[in-house]
């Protein structure tokens, strides 16, 4: 009898393109994944479809314009841009700005990082297949955007914040309408949690999928939330205070395990943390100006002022003028700030001109986007939106 030698089986691995136009990967990115099976066996992203120049637009645009591009790059919580920038500006011309306009900043940053986490939640559900938790979160993210509509004239790119200051006051009774969204936020943070954490298919696919030790957080440079995912209590709103952050109680929202349900439960845990400073935000309120003296040449005139008076037109001419207006000292500036994602910080180069002689942006969804290769190795496919929801990779500010 012949004996027959069975041949070992051997099998082809697939290249499939994941993205750029793939409805979860929350922007226009593309990963060339290879795959054994349902399994990923490498993952290579490919990044810079949405590339808009944002750094380079900074060298021809004065020190406010500039303002009207950091909208544009998180575009799920501009205001957070505006005001890192800023703060980068005002130490390089060494601007100090009152304490109401520092804590109506602290204000529309958490109400900004509010809105982010609740948007990412809800599409990291959608990803999964939960519709519901989305439908909650995005309502209240509408109503946060009435609240910015109502102080900056506009509810998305409001380019509210200027170096020196910020464009307008908040209106009378505006505590009253925070407070009253803030209590809707608490409800529906209740209910999504309801509907999600002991959710059985929720867990599955969240669960132990896309796990960060603590020594690679730090290996990669991640911040923000998936650090603390890790176990890693560093936030720069506690550790380097600015805007004085040291002025309010609130607690540094940590997990231990370092994966994509874990991320989840620390944006939750923050949303209430946000509440309560937006709430001691409101008590503590300062009273005073809310823009340095524009007599100095770097902030612009009310608009009443400009609308109603010649010396108010004139010198918005002066500051708007090319070889005129604000003109920093020769030098250097960084200022790190914790936004939604992590820390996002700008580095400003001047040479004594009305514009940058070089700005640059360190942005968190690129930082953090650096681990995705590593995470999905091992993973089945089906686990790529998880990973990627739980990132909240935002184009714009990845690619700049």
């Amino acid at each position: 009898m012949t004996r027959v030698t069975e041949l070992p089986l051997e099998t082809d691995k697939m290249v499939l393109n994941f993205g750029p136009q793939h409805p979860s990967t929350h922007g226009t990115l593309r990963i060339i994944m290879e795959l054994d099976g349902e399994t990923v066996t490498k993952a290579t992203p490919e990044i810079g479809y949405l590339h808009s120049g944002f750094e380079k637009l900074g060298e021809d645009l004065d020190f406010n314009q500039y303002i009207t591009i950091t909208d544009r790059m998180n575009y799920l919580s501009p205001l957070c841009n505006n005001v890192a920038y800023a703060l980068a500006a005002e130490k390089l011309i060494g601007i100090e700005v009152s304490k109401r306009t520092e804590y109506i900043r602290v204000l529309m940053c958490e109400l900004s990082r509010i809105a982010d986490h609740l948007l990412n939640v809800g599409m990291l559900a959608v990803d999964l297949g939960a519709l519901t938790a989305f439908l909650y979160g995005f309502k209240l993210r509408e109503d946060i955007y009435d609240l910015f509509e109502i102080a900056t004239g506009t509810r998305l790119t409001t380019s509210y914040t200027l170096v020196g200051g910020l464009m307008r006051d908040i209106p009378d009774g505006y505590d009253k309408a925070v407070l009253k969204v803030l209590d809707e936020v608490d409800k529906v943070a209740n209910d999504i949690e309801t509907l999600l954490n002991k959710n059985r298919i929720w867990q599955d696919r969240t669960k132990k999928i896309g796990i960060i030790s603590k020594e690679d957080a730090i290996s990669y440079g991640i911040t923000g939330p998936m650090a603390r995912a890790t176990g890693i209590e560093w936030d720069i709103r506690v550790n380097e205070p600015y805007s004085s952050y040291e002025d309010f109680e609130f607690d540094v929202a940590i997990a231990l395990n370092g994966d994509v349900f874990d991320r989840y439960l620390v944006r939750m845990e923050e949303i209430r943390q946000s509440i309560k400073i937006c709430r001691q935000s409101l008590e503590k309120m300062p009273s005073g100006d809310v823009i340095v003296d524009p007599g100095l040449g770097y902030s612009l005139p009310p608009k009443d002022e400009v609308y109603n008076s010649i010396e108010g037109l004139i010198y918005h001419f002066e500051v708007t003028m090319p070889n005129r207006g604000m003109t920093p000292p020769v030098g250097e500036a960084y200022v790190p700030t914790e936004s939604p994602n992590g820390e996002l910080g700008f580095y400003i180069v001047s040479d004594g001109n009305r514009t940058p002689y070089r700005v640059r942006t360190r942005p968190p969804s690129l930082m953090n986007y650096s681990i995705f290769s590593k995470l999905i190795e091992g993973h089945m496919l089906s686990d790529a939106p998880a990973i990627i929801g739980s990132i909240n990779v935002i184009a714009g500010e990845l690619d700049r």
